[in-house]
């Protein structure tokens, strides 16, 4: 068996991707199983890609939540002369997948609801702290005894950073981009939302929200010239989360809700409680604030979404609102 940096010794691959395969693996410093994720190595003329995945591992390194996979360690392996490999190493996180669970055809509106309640908290933590996934889709929620875990921060970047890939390449999940990402826009949380959407949609339907090709080709296509249809009529779902999935789905960014407000609306549908940053000028009495987080952080995550605090605070006052009008019967 491989070990990297006399410390990880990789057992099995469990996943493999284009860029990059994770091993399961044992860490033999504390006695551990962990997920090792092997980066590609970078070519020649591409010094500033290790640094890059660094940067990147540095950031989901951050995040403290319940409903994100934890990242552990960074190294460099070395492959040939010259060539380092990146590796990042993850929490192992023992379930399946939401993409295997859905081949069996769409979740029960209940359970659809809430696993994507969870993601929005862990996006939400995630935007706090200005990190954008870029990725959300069903291959990277994985299903636990304990819930949800968004899975693979690999192509995260800083909201409102530009896009560096080569011209004509789409990074991300077609099916799952925003309209924005196809014209190569800034990175914002708003196209996270977007994605959970799409999520949410396929949950319910295990369809796309619009007719498309089967290539990545035809996808892009489509995509550029349809929106998004409207949910089918599914018996018993109440229509605030029709509406939550209609506004995701918006093709301008600035209608769509924050990842705290669609966290907020969609477990108090399945009376769930989720895990979300602290703004202290927001109520919650059906909030759990996570224990870690600190006065500071939170006026650390207010500052890290300037842009979007704002509407964010007021939007989610008027969820929690709503839902204490619900529970005394004013409404």
């Amino acid at each position: 068996m491989r070990t990297l940096a006399g410390r990880y010794q990789l057992e099995q691959r469990i996943g493999m991707g284009g860029m990059s395969e994770v091993w399961r693996a044992h860490d033999i410093v504390l006695d551990r199983p962990v997920a090792v994720k092997l980066m590609s190595p970078a070519h020649r003329g591409e010094e500033t890609s290790v640094e890059r995945i660094r940067t990147e591992a540095r950031s989901a390194a951050r995040l403290v939540h319940p409903n994100v996979a934890g990242v552990h360690d960074f190294g460099t392996s070395t492959t040939l002369p010259g060539r380092e490999m990146p590796y990042i190493v993850m929490e192992l996180v023992e379930g399946e997948t939401l993409a295997a669970h859905l081949r069996a055809g769409p979740l029960d509106w209940r359970i659809a609801v809430r696993v994507c309640a969870e993601v929005a908290a862990a996006l939400a933590a995630a935007h706090a702290h200005g990190i954008v996934h870029r990725d959300v889709k069903p291959a990277n929620v994985m299903l636990t005894p304990s819930g949800a875990k968004v899975l693979d921060f690999g192509i995260a970047t800083p909201a409102g950073a530009r896009d560096h890939s080569p011209d004509g390449m789409v990074v991300g999940t077609p099916a799952y981009l925003a309209p924005e990402q196809f014209d190569r826009q800034p990175a914002t949380p708003a196209a996270d939302m977007y994605a959970v959407g799409v999520l949410l949609y396929y949950c319910l339907t295990r369809r796309l929200p619009y007719a498309a090709g089967t290539t990545a080709t035809q996808l892009v296509g489509a995509r550029r010239k349809i929106t998004a249809e409207p949910l089918p009529p599914i018996v018993g779902l109440p229509p605030e989360v029709v509406d939550l999935c209609r506004r995701c789905l918006d093709d301008d960014p600035h209608q769509r809700p924050s990842s705290l407000v669609a966290a907020l609306e969609l477990a108090e549908v399945v009376d769930a409680r989720v895990y979300v940053p602290m703004l202290s000028s927001v109520p919650r009495p059906r909030v759990a604030a996570m224990s870690p987080w600190t006065e500071q952080a939170a006026t650390e995550a207010t500052e890290a979404v300037a842009p979007w605090t704002e509407r964010a605070t007021t939007e989610a006052t008027e969820a929690v609102a709503l839902h204490d009008r619900s529970r005394t019967g004013s409404l």
